[in-house]
């Protein structure tokens, strides 16, 4: 599947401590997600508690992600990300502490993980602009490929040992593991130095959005994606929120089976970067959303529920294409958007994605209770099966698979 391919970019030290300090920081990473579902159900037990915290993270990501993107176009990205590692680690480093000593409350919860979602909104444009500065062009998408493969690998573990580590010590200790991994991240980030392009002269932060807004509008094969990622990720809400729940009322082990079919997606998700190694498809952005409807397989699998073996299975095959596809749109990004504003598109990317999850977070717990668990998750994965179709099919995005072979602006 391309594995000694997409290890090649490695062999460029700029890129290798970029991997490194994005891999220290994974392993933390990969454990958090199980830890804090299971952290706040323990505090309180409902679709609601968890969906305000998740949605805490999300809204404060949402809510300075453009200026992310403008900040990680004037400044060093390198220094971006390093500031935002210090701030998300001392951020869990402090929740692993309340947690221990039996403090935690739900609107502490909410506070430490807006403020862990400003200080990643700040990584995020950052971190994908700063990959084409530390790669030769050649290599970037088997580098974008290899940084999904580690992610994963990371999470094929991770929320197993996350949930062993929850079940006999407690959450406080993930937390803790996750606030040492930015530490180690930033070790290998502080000797990563890369030549600074030649950047325009500064204006005000509303000049520079609507400069980047305008590369986004300018171009429809940008448009009509973002407008597909924010509808399927409004759907793609009903799974994290209503699953544990279901995992706690249908199944034995709930906490380890959840962590069980977390694996299993990060296996597909490896498995699809790899296979996005050597795939180059003629229309790339068409072959990605053609992709992007497995996704709806296990939002179905959820509903019944089926057995947590299928569920899992469905998983690995919604993560894998997901992966796969991201692999397609962010390598395609890269290569077509001028790098002096590639973080404010990547911002607008982000943004436009995940704007509208914190709504899918708070409603999709009250929408389940009052209709059923079974119809809301059916029509969810209904909505992102369709949506993604449409939009493989669209003449934007078609036009703009036609137009790939142009010269990338600059």
């Amino acid at each position: 599947m391309g594995l000694g391919e997409a290890l090649a970019p490695l062999g460029e030290r700029r890129f290798r401590l970029l991997w490194l300090g994005r891999v220290s920081s994974a392993i933390g990473d990969a454990l958090v997600p199980v830890a804090l579902t299971f952290a706040v159900l323990s505090i309180n037990r409902s679709a609601a508690a968890l969906g305000a915290v998740l949605a805490a993270f999300g809204l404060s990501r949402i809510a300075f992600t453009l200026a992310g993107g403008v900040v990680a176009d004037r400044f060093s990205r390198r220094t971006v990300m390093l500031t935002s590692d210090i701030v998300r680690g001392a951020v869990h480093a402090f929740t692993a502490a309340m947690l221990l000593t039996h403090h935690m409350t739900i609107p502490l919860f909410v506070v430490t993980e807006a403020v862990f979602g400003t200080a990643s909104a700040f990584f995020g444009p950052a971190a994908d602009g700063l990959v084409p500065q530390t790669i030769d062009p050649d290599q970037l998408q088997p580098a974008n490929a290899l940084l999904g493969i580690s992610r994963n690998t990371m999470n094929v573990f991770g929320p197993t040992l996350s949930g062993l580590i929850v079940a006999v010590a407690g959450a406080g200790y993930v937390f803790a593991i996750d606030a040492a991994s930015f530490a180690v991240s930033a070790l290998f980030l502080v000797p990563l130095h890369v030549d600074g392009p030649i950047r325009a002269a500064r204006t005000r932060l509303a000049t520079e959005l609507r400069e980047g807004f305008r590369e986004v509008t300018s171009r429809p094969w940008v448009r009509v994606p973002l407008a597909a990622f924010a509808i399927s990720n409004i759907a793609f809400a009903s799974f994290i929120v209503l699953g544990p729940l279901i995992f706690l009322d249908h199944f034995a082990h709930a906490k380890t089976a959840w962590g069980l079919v977390s694996t299993f997606g990060s296996i597909g998700a490896i498995v699809g970067a790899l296979l996005s190694v050597r795939i180059r498809p003629t229309h790339p952005l068409s072959a990605a959303f053609v992709a992007s409807t497995l996704i709806a397989v296990p939002i179905a699998a959820l509903s019944g529920p089926l057995p947590v073996a299928v569920i899992a299975v469905a998983w690995a095959f919604g993560m894998g294409a997901v992966a796969l596809a991201n692999t397609w749109w962010e390598t395609t990004l890269q290569r077509r958007i001028p790098e002096h504003v590639y973080s404010r598109v990547r911002s607008y990317d982000i943004l436009v994605s995940f704007v509208f999850m914190p709504v899918g977070l708070l409603a999709f717990g009250p929408i389940g209770d009052a209709f059923g668990y079974e119809p809301t998750l059916l029509v969810a994965a209904g909505i992102a099966a369709v949506t993604n179709v449409a939009v493989a099919l669209s003449p934007a995005v078609r036009a703009g698979d036609v137009s790939a072979a142009a010269a990338p602006a600059t």
